[in-house]
Order: structure tokens, then sequence, then C-alpha cells
């Protein structure tokens, strides 16, 4: 059979040729989606280059060279710096703000989102959406009668004073995450474990939050976030050296040591570190989780 033959006898109907099409997209990609990919690649590696390579100089080559050559002499001493002048207790008390501000989260938001997605009422539904205006209210406008409640709960200037107010702030959105991932989960499951005799408690530990997972983790890595990256609360709630967390320290560091940029540079290196790594180990659950596709 000759070629013009075997071409006319291929099917030329629309859906064939759209079949083809996307077999052509499939063998020789998406050369502007990569082109695109490529491009934001290069503004996200850039500035972490630059500020790693910039960590290690000295300070005259930071001040007179180009940022983006390599140093000529690497050294450790800016990190040794920052090490020795208090970062380890801003470390471990952003750490300390971090995981309160999860287990509150977690603790509370789970047990909201379910009522929420299993109640049918019209009470419910009503409060589900008073409760989701908290998106809407920046802790700036708040944060003067905020101060004041601290201040008569006897919390200022301690850690409770940071975790409370950020926990709150984090809830509404976690909510509208978890209620959205629970909603996917199916119906027939809840009813086959009503029919066994499972009370709505045990319902909500063995199967909304194990089928719950991807939204739960996508809480967590948020919640960590806003605890870590923090400022506002820090700065009007505390006071004292000892209760001042890395957003803060790293402002003060930049006072302390004047135009020292490697040693600013080299604190903000190690206060990324941890964070980058709590979201490498989630983060597929995290981009499930803000697809919505967490309980499929």
């Amino acid at each position: 059979m000759s070629v013009d033959t075997r071409r006319a006898a291929q099917p030329t109907t629309p859906a064939f040729r759209a079949r083809g099409a996307v077999a052509r997209r499939r063998r020789w990609g998406n050369p502007l989606a990569g082109l695109g990919s490529l491009v934001w690649l290069v503004i996200v590696v850039v500035p972490l280059y630059t500020l790693v390579s910039s960590s290690l100089m000295h300070q005259d080559e930071a001040l007179s060279g180009d940022p983006l050559a390599f140093p000529t002499d690497p050294t450790l001493d800016n990190y040794n710096t920052v090490l020795h002048s208090g970062f380890l207790t801003l470390l471990g008390n952003t750490a300390v703000v971090a995981a309160s501000t999860v287990a509150i989260v977690l603790i509370l938001s789970v047990p909201v989102a379910y009522v929420a997605v299993r109640t049918r009422s019209r009470l419910s539904s009503l409060a589900f959406r008073t409760f989701l205006l908290g998106v809407a209210i920046p802790a700036q406008a708040v944060i003067v009668p905020l101060y004041l409640l601290i201040g008569k709960m006897g919390l200022y200037d301690t850690l409770p004073a940071i975790i409370l107010p950020t926990a709150a702030f984090a809830m509404p959105v976690a909510v509208l995450v978890l209620s959205g991932t629970m909603r996917d989960v199916s119906e027939e499951m809840y009813e086959a474990m009503a029919l066994d005799g499972a009370t709505p408690l045990r319902m909500l530990w063995q199967l909304a939050v194990p089928m719950s997972k991807a939204g739960i983790s996508t809480v967590a890595v948020f919640s960590a976030l806003q605890a870590w990256n923090g400022f506002l609360f820090p700065l009007i709630l505390t006071q004292s050296q000892e209760k001042r967390v890395l957003t803060l320290g790293l402002f003060n560091f930049m006072s302390q040591f004047g135009v020292n940029i490697p040693a600013v540079l080299a604190a903000i290196v190690l206060s990324v570190v941890p964070i980058f790594a709590v979201y490498l180990v989630a983060r597929r659950a995290l981009v499930n989780g803000l697809m919505g596709v967490g309980g499929k």
C-alpha cells in the first residue's frame, strides 16, 4: 500500500485530529511553558544565590565587589558572628511560637471544619460564614484593642502574647481549607460507618482526619509560615530581648551590625533554613491541599 493510500485510509474526524494534536504536543513538549519555567527559575535562583554567596564574603568585598560573583575568599566568620549574638535564642523562641501556633490551629480547626461539613442546619452555615469573616479583618485594624486585651490578661512580653493572636488570625483560612478538603470525602463512607454504629467523634478521627491529610498538611505549613514570618505581633506585644523572635531579631541585627551586610545576610540564611526544610518535607501535600484534592 502506498503512502498516499495509507493517508487516505486514516480517519479525518475532528476527534481524531484533536488526539493527533495532543500526541504531537506530548512528543514535542510545550516550548513556551518551558521558557516561562526557565525564566521563573532564574528569577528565584539568582536572589538566593546572591544571598548565600554574599553571606560568605568579607565586608569590603560585599560593598565593592560584584554581588553575582562567587566570593574570592569564602569565610564562615559572618555565621559565627551571628550565632554568638543571641541568634539561637531567637531561633528557639520562633520554633516555640511556630509549633504552638500549629498545634492550636489544628486542634481547633479540624473539629470546626468537620462540624461545618457534616451539619446541615442554617445555624451551622451562618456560624461558618461568620467565622470566615476573619479572613477579611487585617491584624493592623485590631492591634490596639488586642494590645489592651493582652495587657489585661497579664500576657504582655510573653510568648503566648504572640502565639494566641497568630493562631487566631490563621484559623479562618485553616477552616476554609479543611472544610473544602473534608467535603471531598465520600458520603457513602460516612454512611457505612454510621451503619456500623460509629459516633461522630469516631468518624472524625478514623475517617475524616486520615482522608484529609493533605489539607491538614497545608494548614500546618500555612500556620507555621504565618508564625515564622510574623512581625507585627512580636513588635507590639513583646519588649525584652529574651522574648524576641527571628523577624524582630533580624531587624535589630541591621542596627546592631550597622553596614555589616554579610552578617545580616548570614542571619537571613540561617532563619530561612528551618522553614524551608519543613516546606520540602510537606510540599506535595501542600500543593494537593491547595488544589482541593486532599480527600480524593
